[in-house]
């Protein structure tokens, strides 16, 4: 083999090499450009998710606040029902001394 035809050889690799690697090249900016656009697609449903997650939070407080208040209102008017039914009960028994003393 002659030096030109090792340097054509040469010359032939060295080429095929380059084309290799801009085809690699060319492959990982398509993926580049595929995950690039993944990530911006799911930086929106993390952005939604998080509105999401707010209003429920906030939704959470607000019924959370609601239900002390019920509680709160329930333990107070059974508290003053029981105090009417004690009435009652005290008043019935003077009505019923009362009736028995003109009886």
């Amino acid at each position: 083999m002659s030096q030109g035809d090792v340097l054509q050889n040469y010359n032939q690799q060295l080429v095929k090499c380059i084309k290799d690697m801009r085809e690699k090249k060319e492959n990982v900016t398509k993926e580049i450009s595929t995950l690039e656009g993944k990530k911006l697609q799911l930086t929106k449903e993390i952005a939604t998710l998080n509105e999401q997650l707010s209003a429920v939070e906030e939704t959470l407080v607000e019924n959370k606040k609601s239900k002390e208040k019920y509680e709160q209102t329930i333990t107070e008017t059974e508290g003053a029902y029981m105090k009417i039914l004690e009435s009652s009960q005290t008043l019935l028994i003077v009505l019923k001394r009362e009736q028995s003393t003109f009886g």
